[in-house]
């Protein structure tokens, strides 16, 4: 990896945590050795990148701070331009407006001897059946994932059969054309999918839930590995 590169991921790497990271922990990320990590900080700090902290202690960045716009190849545009496809064909128009100002931006930034590769993307998501419709909002789903807000739903079971359930959305996941919310049900107290085509009502509740050890999204993924319908 170049050291232009690795500089730029390391910046990611600390904005990423909350706590201070050392740099034994950055040498087994990046396969570096620690004399290494020292001088790419060092590199960092004398270019104004906010990072406080030092050797043996731990490294921290002010999370206000954001790497300025940075280049693309032309297979990671291509692989954006995929990307936002997808989004467009199986999310919602929300969604998929925010994933066509996103790419906006990034053409906006691009050098001009990059700017002829968005016009050459040549790889697609068709979608071979039509999604599967659904009543709820997707993007009301994601925003209460990310603000942890219990939410309560009103669903239709394989059998036909109605329930109501109290959840804790953790995550959307997408197995064509069907999307799964994986929450913790209060009911069940247990972590259960649900399939958003058969969500017949969403509540939002008033309360927010703490990203505990045993049911959030980090428990579930130990468990699962992946989803069940």
């Amino acid at each position: 990896m170049r050291r232009a590169d690795r500089l730029i991921k390391i910046t990611h790497f600390l904005r990423q945590r909350r706590r201070p990271v050392t740099a034994k922990q950055i040498a087994e990320a990046f396969d570096i050795c620690t004399r290494t990590v020292y001088r790419d900080i060092q590199c960092l700090m004398d270019s104004n990148v906010p990072i406080t902290g030092e050797a043996g202690v731990g490294y921290l960045i002010d999370k206000q701070y954001y790497l300025p716009p940075i280049t693309f190849d032309a297979d990671e545009l291509e692989a954006i331009g995929l990307g936002i496809s997808m989004v467009r064909q199986w999310t919602d128009n929300k969604f998929a407006s925010k994933a066509e100002s996103a790419f906006e931006k990034i053409q906006a930034v691009l050098p001009s001897r990059l700017q002829g590769e968005l016009q050459q993307i040549t790889t697609y998501a068709i979608p071979t059946r039509p999604p599967l419709p659904w009543t709820v909002s997707f993007s009301q789903l994601r925003e209460c994932i990310r603000t942890r807000r219990i939410i309560r739903i009103m669903y239709t079971d394989e059998a036909k059969q109605n329930t109501t359930r109290t959840l804790r959305p953790l995550a959307l996941f997408f197995f064509s054309p069907v999307w799964l919310l994986a929450s913790w049900c209060e009911k069940r107290d247990d972590f259960r999918n649900f399939r958003l085509d058969r969500i017949q009502s969403l509540t939002l509740c008033e309360e927010v839930f703490d990203d505990e050890k045993n049911k959030n999204l980090t428990a579930y993924m130990e468990k699962y590995g992946d989803c069940d319908t």
